[in-house]
């Protein structure tokens, strides 16, 4: 076996650089490091930002891609007129660590934990013809003939899991507290007065919110390990694949399609905008122009036939792709860019303002009095100014993008079908709500991974905008 870079999984990974580094400038720069530090003593930012950290943690899993070496079988003879072995398709660390899920493949739809399957089938029992519900190949074989000892499985193996998470959040807890005893800012503090001060709250960071934070994040996991041991957790879709699989396979996809489009958007909007707004006159009229002018042009129509364009180019170039990941993977990254093309002109409109009410303001007159130049003006004084508008917006657009996916691979040209997205997934669960029994566990699982990651995304951008905001700062110094 041996790596295979796809364009996405460079990108994630320049990407964790990128914040690597920028952490290192943050600890080693004091005004960002308060302001950071203002943001995450809020309760509701470290509980969400540990939420994206989980998704990311996923979404670079399933980034880590491995091809296995194609060879001769064993106990056949090599020579020259043989045709080398079909090569297989690439898979992620995510993959492997998920192959029993995907082996544990039923025939057709099975609900969340169920042992049988999920319509009536006509089978034969001892030489009787039956119809009735047929058992499962895969949901709870280990209960043998005994369904009637399902639900009291469930609650034991839940049990289970609740004590493991119990007792690993415990450790984490006693850890944390030692550190905090090791660090103390009283003498006189003793390590019960310390462990009693974390459990009420009563501590500069929000350690108590981290560790209930930490608890439901480990339960959900452990509970889905020990649970898909045995059953499905999120039931199993038409073709008998687990939901839970493909719902896992799709926060990739959610995570590249909301992160990528937001890091092509900003620089452009904020970099037009704050030229558009500063300068005014003819170079605000050009730039006004050209997002007049892509702004004009139906989002959808202008999507679909440059998607539409590229697979036709993905499909008469097929010798630049070695597998049909890499070709899914092409066609995700330009969707990407696609999307940031036609969505960049609100931030711009919304950059161009507040730029043009900043340069009248006294203090950057005061800096072009003193001769500061006009690069160092625009980089210095009023891109920094306006960088909490920027954030919030481009993390408002980043739930916008997750969610314009599903409208995409509603109409065709979103991903690749062959990927696992959200969109693919409420795609699908728009057939599934219209048969009889309603099939809901696709559309309900979908939902709640993009409602956790986007709610997680937003709440962040909010205490962020909160912390650099100087306007907000200062009515919270007035308060004081």
């Amino acid at each position: 076996m041996h790596p295979v870079f796809l364009l996405i999984d460079v990108f994630l990974y320049a990407l964790l650089i990128a914040v690597a580094a920028y952490v290192f400038y943050v600890l080693k720069t004091p005004p960002l490091r308060d302001s950071w530090s203002r943001a995450f003593k809020r309760p509701v930012s470290v509980a969400s930002s540990m939420v994206l950290c989980t998704f990311l943690c996923v979404a670079l899993l399933d980034s880590i891609h491995l091809q296995t070496e194609g060879g001769i079988p064993p106990g056949q003879a090599a020579s020259s007129a043989q045709k080398p072995p079909a090569q297989e398709e690439p898979k992620s660390i995510l993959d492997l660590m998920l192959k029993p899920l995907e082996l544990s493949r039923e025939r057709s739809y099975s609900a969340p934990l169920a042992i049988v399957g999920f319509k009536k089938e006509t089978f034969e029992i001892h030489g009787a013809t039956v119809r009735d519900y047929p058992r499962l190949q895969f949901g709870g074989a280990h209960l043998g003939a005994a369904i009637e000892g399902h639900a009291v499985d469930c609650w034991r193996l839940t049990r289970h899991a609740f004590f493991k998470a119990l007792g690993l959040n415990a450790f984490m807890g006693i850890l944390l507290c030692l550190l905090a005893w090791q660090m103390k800012s009283s003498p006189a503090q003793s390590l019960a007065q310390t462990l009693q001060g974390l459990l009420q709250g009563k501590t500069t960071w929000p350690v108590r919110t981290a560790l209930l934070t930490f608890f439901s994040i480990s339960f959900a996991v452990i509970w889905a390990i020990d649970l898909s041991a045995f059953y499905h957790v999120l039931g199993t879709d038409q073709t008998g694949k687990s939901v839970l699989l493909i719902a896992l396979k799709s926060i990739r996809t959610a995570v590249v399609i909301g992160t990528l489009t937001t890091l092509v958007i900003m620089p452009v909007a904020l970099t037009l905008g704050v030229v558009a707004g500063y300068f005014r006159g003819a170079v605000d009229e050009c730039i006004q122009y050209i997002y007049t002018l892509l702004a004009s042009i139906p989002d959808v129509l202008l999507i679909a036939a440059t998607v539409l364009m590229l697979q036709v180019f993905i499909d008469s170039h097929a010798g630049y792709f070695n597998s049909a990941l890499q070709r899914s993977d092409a066609r995700l990254f330009f969707l990407c860019l696609i999307l940031a093309l036609t969505s960049f002109t609100g931030l711009c409109r919304l950059v161009r303002g507040e730029a043009m009410k900043l340069r009248e303001l006294e203090f950057i007159q005061s800096a072009k009095a003193f001769g500061v130049s006009t690069p160092r003006l625009l980089m210095s004084h009023i891109a920094p100014n306006l960088m909490h508008l920027v954030l919030i917006n481009c993390v408002m657009q980043f739930s916008g993008f997750i969610l314009s996916e599903a409208v995409l691979s509603y109409v065709g040209v979103g991903v690749d079908p062959n990927t696992a997205s959200f969109g693919v997934m409420i795609n699908t669960a728009r057939d599934e709500l219209a048969a009889t029994p309603i099939v809901w566990w696709t559309l309900v699982s979908a939902f709640t991974f993009m409602f956790l990651l986007v709610i997680s995304a937003n709440l962040l951008a909010d205490a962020v905008r909160d912390a650099f905001d100087p306007k907000t700062r200062l009515s919270a110094g007035r308060t004081t």
